[in-house]
């Protein structure tokens, strides 16, 4: 695994035109002022957020499927991810904090995921746990809607809209991970925790009861942890699609629980965000033309959604 994570760092920082002298040096001990400004300022925190943002969303996603009983439950389709975007949309047109603000892009985020998710926890009240995706749609659609209607309204207040919107891990400094690295990890560390809970929330409401559990407190608790840790990835690359649905699946088939999923959600997002970069040299010559990772995200996601879907 630490192999892996190796080969996927060098590739990710030379897909993002780091000069090749300049990692190399470094690999070797030999510190040159620009080239450690290049690697340390630009390249690492880049891959650092894919890795945070990508194992958020990856727990994120596994935490959802456990509790609501279904394969397609993520946090785009729970209206958690559309809902943490607005918020953060929302707080910028308001003036509630700076475009650069990591704190501020976190707490517009938990709140705007909590709205989100309180919205589809409304539509669905009452009814099977397992149909919450549906109205999860729903949900998503509204917000989706809402956050167009902002764009319309006040389109100068937001030129970087786009970052946020499709998903993007460019553009991120050591102030915005130091500030959401620890409750990423937090949130992970308790979604692991509540492994137990998930295991017995998994095979329905009936077990978790015969088992002295509340189901729909222990549910809450759950949907709590995912809202939380959708904040945290949103707050540093807005709405990446699919690494939550995609991730949990396949840490199951490996055979893993909530840090397998972490691991791979990692791996994906990074994985992605390398190839975006390819992507951006490839098509606009020596010029980076700055592909965001949640396309690449999005066009791979919509494959394997269809494949569960036709599985289902």
């Amino acid at each position: 695994m630490a192999g892996l994570f190796a080969v996927l760092a060098a590739a990710h920082l030379l897909a993002s035109g780091r000069p090749v002298g300049a990692i190399t040096g470094l690999l070797d001990g030999v510190v040159d002022g620009q080239a450690e400004k290049i690697v340390w300022e630009l390249g690492v925190p880049r891959l650092l957020t894919a890795l945070l943002t990508g194992a958020a969303l990856g727990v994120a996603g596994f935490v959802l499927q456990a509790t609501l009983r279904n394969p397609l439950a993520a946090p785009e389709f729970s209206g958690v991810n559309p809902g943490a975007v607005l918020g953060i949309l929302g707080g910028l047109a308001l003036g509630l904090f700076p475009a650069d603000s990591a704190a501020g892009a976190l707490l517009a985020a938990l709140a705007g995921g909590a709205l989100g998710g309180g919205i589809t926890w409304l539509f669905s009240a009452g009814r099977d746990p397992a149909g919450l995706v549906v109205h999860g749609l729903l949900g998503s659609a509204l917000l989706a809607g809402l956050t167009t209607m902002l764009l319309a309204y006040q389109p100068s207040r937001f030129g970087n809209a786009l970052r946020w919107l499709i998903g993007s891990v460019e553009g991120r400094v050591w102030e915005h991970l130091a500030f959401a690295s620890w409750w990423i990890a937090g949130g992970i560390a308790v979604a692991w925790a509540c492994s137990g809970l998930l295991a017995v929330l998994a095979p329905g409401d009936d077990h978790a009861a015969s088992l002295g559990l509340r189901p729909a407190l222990g549910r809450a608790v759950a949907l709590t942890v995912a809202i939380a840790l959708t904040a945290g990835a949103a707050s540093l690359a807005g709405a990446i699609a699919f690494v939550g649905l995609v991730a949990p699946h396949v840490a199951r088939r490996l055979g893993g629980g909530v840090p397998a999923a972490a691991v791979t959600g990692a791996v994906a997002l990074a994985g992605a965000d390398t190839l975006a970069q390819l992507a951006g040299h490839l098509l606009n010559g020596t010029h980076r033309l700055g592909v965001p990772a949640g396309v690449v995200t999005a066009l791979a996601g919509a494959a394997v959604l269809i494949r569960l879907g036709r599985s289902q």
